[in-house]
């Protein structure tokens, strides 16, 4: 009973040392958060550091990137209003390709007549007036005729179906136009089909 009695009259001391002790550590504690706290702090401040270096040289290189940029973008302008122009100068190219075999077919029938038969006369120039008609109306889309007769032989508008002999024209002449080319806007729709002297 007595050292039941000892025990508890120790038990309150005993208590007030551990709370002193309680109270001591969470002071040491604060310490060492207080140290890591500051250890964090420079960490941070090495990171923003860094941060802002990476900052300073992506502006210096977007800086650097903006003219080349913007003028890829005037070279992406001009080329569209480039291709716009193109497509509008030479959307006819199919439908001029088209209406070739008509003034083809139509020049023929003119040649096929007679001159002096008093029949087909009227026929021939019902036939040259309806020519006249379609070639002006190609015209005035820029249509051009190419009809190399006597010129010097051009690879770019011509094509030499045979060479022949021609001892009153200049080598690499075209002696004879067997049919007309054209030109839409400067662009070769059809190469004329021509017979060359030879050299």
């Amino acid at each position: 009973m007595a050292d039941e009695q000892q025990k508890q009259t120790e038990t309150p001391e005993q208590d007030s040392v551990e709370q002193a002790e309680a109270v001591i550590e969470p002071g040491a504690d604060s310490v060492e958060i207080a140290a890591e706290e500051g250890d964090d702090v420079e960490a941070l401040k090495e990171q923003l550091a860094l941060a802002e270096a990476e900052i300073a040289d992506l502006q210096k290189q977007l800086a650097e990137l903006q003219p080349r940029a913007q003028a890829e973008i005037q070279n992406m302008r001009r080329r569209a209003e480039l291709d716009v122009e193109k497509a509008r100068k030479f959307a006819l190219e199919k439908f001029t390709g088209e209406l070739l075999p008509v003034v083809d077919s139509l020049e023929r029938a003119i040649e096929s007549c007679q001159a002096e038969d008093e029949a087909t006369k009227t026929l021939k120039e019902g036939v040259e007036m309806t020519l006249k008609l379609l070639l002006d109306g190609m015209g005035k889309f820029n249509v051009e005729t190419v009809d190399p007769q006597g010129q010097a032989f051009n690879p770019e508008h011509h094509q030499a179906m045979s060479m022949v002999e021609a001892p009153d024209a200049e080598p690499n002449t075209v002696v004879a136009v067997m049919q007309k080319g054209y030109l839409l806007n400067g662009r070769l729709v059809r190469p004329a089909m021509v017979m060359v002297a030879k050299g």
